[in-house]
């Protein structure tokens, strides 16, 4: 399984080269030479008791990428979002066709997935890996994940109890989101909101935060400075 870049802290105050603004034409993302823009990173969460930590997880990306925010109708039990950044869009199932009207109208999980340079969900349940690994749309997020561009990187942190994590449904997920090129974050061991001791806690927003922004710190660097 790919597993994300080792890291331990934040990576405080550390520059960061912006992308340079891509426009989309028929769904293709077109490199422009204008002036550069921040990254734009879409971060989703699924029903998971450590989507209470989602708004600190935006709060450590809006501090230096434009953010956009997915939910699930499961997640949301769990969201405060007065911990979310004010400037941070929280897209729900509600949305997804409350602006439709008619043909020719734009479909928000196909605008999103044109939107985003990359995407993160934290925390993702069982219920949505499941799902994604079956290729189910029958949210915003998933919806998402069936019309994504797999150029573009993935990263998921997992969350779930210690005997869904290691149940064989499980490994077989997780290969299978594998060979499209999703990136996995492990979850750590340690005491569960349940009760039971082991592993299939989320790794904390920081570890989260810093193994993003160090891929991409890579990936621009071995482009010169510039992402594709």
């Amino acid at each position: 399984m790919r597993m994300g870049l080792e890291a331990t802290c934040k990576v405080e105050g550390h520059e960061f080269k912006p992308w340079e603004t891509m426009s989309y034409t028929n769904g293709r993302a077109m490199q422009e030479s204008s002036a550069p823009r921040k990254p734009r990173i879409l971060l989703a969460a699924s029903g998971s008791v450590a989507a209470i930590k989602f708004g600190n997880l935006c709060s450590c990306f809006a501090d230096w990428a434009d953010v956009k925010a997915v939910a699930t109708h499961a997640a949301l039990h769990f969201i405060d979002r007065t911990t979310l950044p004010k400037d941070v869009i929280l897209y729900t199932d509600e949305h997804e066709w409350s602006t439709w009207s008619k043909i020719g109208d734009t479909v928000l999980h196909i605008e999103l997935r044109q939107w985003a340079d990359i995407m993160v969900i934290a925390p993702l349940s069982a219920n949505t890996l499941g799902k994604i690994a079956g290729g189910l749309c029958d949210n915003l997020l998933t919806c998402i994940i069936r019309a994504w561009d797999y150029e573009k990187p993935i990263f998921v942190a997992p969350a779930m109890n210690t005997h869904m994590w290691t149940n064989p449904f499980t490994e077989r997920h997780l290969m299978t989101v594998d060979e499209l090129g999703v990136t996995l974050i492990p979850p750590v061991s340690k005491r569960l909101a349940c009760g039971d001791y082991g592993t299939g806690a989320m790794a904390e927003p920081s570890l989260i935060h810093s193994t993003v922004r160090l891929f991409m710190e890579s990936r621009q660097n071995a482009n010169g400075g510039k992402s594709q």
